[in-house]
């Protein structure tokens, strides 16, 4: 079973202003029917960062059996750490990268690759602001989120003394 995944994060006056993130589910079933799933969350404080794995969490979270994959994002940040296997050398280094630096936003990582274990995974690196509809999309549910009254805080920002 193929699930495309399309995500965005947002965040107004990164890093110390409130954010969210936009994602959509799609699946095409047997019969040809698409079904489409949207999801976003907004935040009191965050970072763009956290909003952009937090969009793919939440897709990946929201599925009820393992799945083939596709994730569609904006966010090199995201894509290009498992594209270019920045996690892996991140996990044998200890959740260090670069100069012996700790990995920022490693409880959303640890999320991630959590939710991520039943499924084969596809990361896919889409243009933002360009047109992609989906990625529009994704944009406008994470937007109205972060502006929106129902934020609720980032508590894994705040552990991390960021806020």
């Amino acid at each position: 079973m193929l699930v495309k995944i399309y995500t965005d994060g947002a965040a107004r006056g990164n890093p110390d202003g409130p954010g969210g993130y936009g994602t959509i589910l799609s699946y095409t079933d047997p019969k040809g029917q698409t079904h489409i799933r949207e999801l976003s969350q907004g935040y009191e404080k965050t970072t763009n960062n956290r909003m952009e794995l937090m969009a793919v969490i939440a897709g990946l979270e929201a599925l009820n059996r393992p799945c083939e994959v596709e994730i569609y994002s904006d966010s090199k940040y995201v894509v290009d750490a498992f594209n270019q296997h920045w996690i892996d050398n991140w996990i044998r280094k200890g959740w260090k990268r670069g100069k012996n630096e700790p990995v920022k936003n490693i409880d959303l990582w640890k999320r991630l690759l959590e939710a991520a274990k039943p499924h084969k995974m596809t990361l896919i690196w889409v243009k933002g602001h360009d047109g992609h509809p989906q990625n529009e999309r994704c944009d406008e549910l994470a937007t109205t989120a972060a502006d929106g009254e129902d934020r609720i805080v980032d508590e894994g920002l705040a552990s991390e003394g960021q806020v």
